[in-house]
């Protein structure tokens, strides 16, 4: 199951992601939500295994990068994926507008900054690509300069990979009207208007340009060393699956080792 999920879900390097035509309600696949939360409990296990290993291998990183409309889950996906990893070998950088500082640097100085130290797992909550999506649909660069950084982006992430991190890029994909069902949550549920923004009603009024934007951005930025996997998330127990077992199938690709124990501990006996 777990290869041709990926596959499903990957955005092939060359094609154009084809957003449009991917069904954010898609169940991948999986009978129902009890099987659902079975696999996932499982994922979840040896995400924690392989992490621990990554951590004491301290040779290689992992970079996941979350990107996706407002209401995508993105937060809980992360709650829910890294429910048994240790906090210690993990790090989340999430993604603000750029304050004075920022914007006197390259756009991906704060970004590169964040990135995961070796043996760490490290997670974008939205990332550089908020500098060639939302600058475009709000015009805050201009067109030369926001196409110019797909070429910027790739290379970057060339440099990561080259230097020990892989990078597993997401995009969460939601419906219009799944995104209204939530946004209306956050407004009738005390414990959640605080997550509510007016900006939000703002950019759903520019859903159709935010859909090209990214549609663009992946397609322009899916690479062989840092593809992009567009990931349904309607239905949210599919969505933590299909990031766990991306997670999952990565860290099993680089299969990390616990390194031996050092020459001067032979013999050695705790009295």
């Amino acid at each position: 199951m777990s290869d041709g999920l990926v596959d499903r879900l990957r955005v092939n390097p060359g094609d154009p992601a084809r957003l449009l035509e991917r069904d954010p309600r898609d169940r991948l696949g999986i009978a129902g939500k009890r099987e659902g939360e079975e696999h996932i409990a499982g994922l979840v296990d040896e995400l924690r295994d392989l992490q621990s290993r990554l951590w004491a291998e301290d040779t290689r990183a992992v970079l996941l990068v979350l990107q996706g409309l407002d209401t995508s889950g993105k937060d809980s996906t992360i709650r829910r994926v890294f429910s048994g990893v240790n906090p210690l070998g993990c790090s989340v950088a999430s993604f603000k507008p750029p304050n004075e500082q920022e914007l006197d640097h390259d756009f991906l100085w704060r970004v590169h900054a964040v990135c995961p130290e070796r043996g760490q797992i490290g997670i974008f909550n939205r990332s550089h690509y908020e500098d060639v999506a939302t600058v475009r649909v709000k015009q805050l660069v201009g067109e030369e300069a926001w196409r110019r950084r797909y070429r910027h982006i790739r290379e970057f992430e060339r440099l990561l990979t080259d230097e020990g991190t892989t990078v597993v890029k997401v995009f969460l994909q939601i419906s219009k009207e799944e995104q209204r069902e939530r946004l209306q949550e956050r407004l009738d549920d005390p414990t959640k208007t605080w997550k509510f923004r007016l900006d939000d009603l703002e950019d759903r009024g520019h859903w159709d340009e935010f859909l090209a934007a990214y549609e663009d951005a992946l397609t322009e930025t899916s690479t062989e060393w840092a593809p992009w996997y567009v990931v349904p998330a309607d239905r949210k127990w599919v969505r933590d699956i299909a990031v766990a077992t991306l997670l999952v199938e990565t860290l099993r690709r680089l299969d990390p080792q616990y390194p031996p124990p050092p020459e001067d501990l032979a013999g050695v006996v705790v009295e």
